[in-house]
C-alpha cells in the first residue's frame, strides 16, 4: 500500500465485517513524530486461536479467498520504521488494533488522504456502523462522528451526494492544521 490511509480503509473494513454497530479510529502525532493509530470496534471479537491466526499473512477469515494481508502488512510497515502493532480482541466485546510507526523514519509511509477514506467508509456503510474519527498532534485536535451527523441531518443518508461532498469538505479542513506539515 501507498500510505497508512489505504492501510486505515482496509483495516476498518474487518470492523464492518465483524458487524460493528461503532467503529473508533484515534490518529495521534506525539512530539516525536511518532504516530499511533488506533482501530477499535464493538464487533464479534476473535478468540485467541483467531487472533493468532490473523496476524499471520496465511490466514483469513473471508470465504472469497485464502489469505489476509491486512494486518500483516501493516504490521511490517510498523516494524520498518521501529514501531509495532498490537491486537486485543474478546469474543462479543470487540476489537483494538494499535499501530506505533516512527513518522520520522524514512521508511514511514505518509499519512494519505485520511478524510477521503474517512468518507469513502462513511458513505459505503451509511446505516451501520457509526465512525469516530480522532485526530491529535501537538497542532491541536479534531473530532468527527457520524452519531452526530445522524442526529442533525434526522434521516438523510449520509450517503447522499452533497452530504458526502460536506463530510470530505469538514474532515479535510479539520485535519490539515493538525497534521498539515508533520505527516501529511
Amino acid at each position: 500500500m501507498r500510505d497508512l490511509s489505504l492501510h486505515i480503509l482496509d483495516l476498518t473494513q474487518n470492523s464492518v465485517r465483524a458487524n460493528a454497530t461503532l467503529v473508533q479510529l484515534d490518529i495521534t502525532v506525539d512530539e516525536r513524530k511518532w504516530i499511533t493509530i488506533r482501530i477499535t470496534d464493538d464487533g464479534c471479537g476473535m478468540d485467541a486461536e483467531l487472533k493468532e491466526r490473523v496476524l499471520s499473512p496465511f490466514a483469513t477469515t473471508r470465504t472469497t479467498r485464502k489469505v489476509g494481508l491486512g494486518i500483516p502488512l501493516m504490521a511490517q510497515n510498523a516494524r520498518l520504521t521501529g514501531g509495532d502493532v498490537t491486537l486485543e480482541s474478546e469474543v462479543g466485546k470487540g476489537t483494538v488494533l494499535t499501530v506505533m510507526l516512527d513518522g520520522g523514519s524514512i521508511d514511514c509511509l505518509p499519512l494519505g488522504d485520511l478524510a477521503g477514506t474517512m468518507t469513502t467508509l462513511i458513505s459505503a456503510n451509511p446505516d451501520k456502523p457509526d465512525f469516530v474519527l480522532t485526530c491529535k498532534s501537538v497542532k491541536g485536535e479534531m473530532l468527527f462522528d457520524t452519531r452526530q451527523v445522524r442526529q442533525v441531518l434526522s434521516g438523510v443518508s449520509l450517503n447522499e451526494p452533497e452530504i458526502t461532498a460536506w463530510m470530505l469538505s469538514a474532515i479535510q479542513e479539520e485535519i490539515e492544521p493538525i497534521f498539515g506539515g508533520v505527516i501529511l
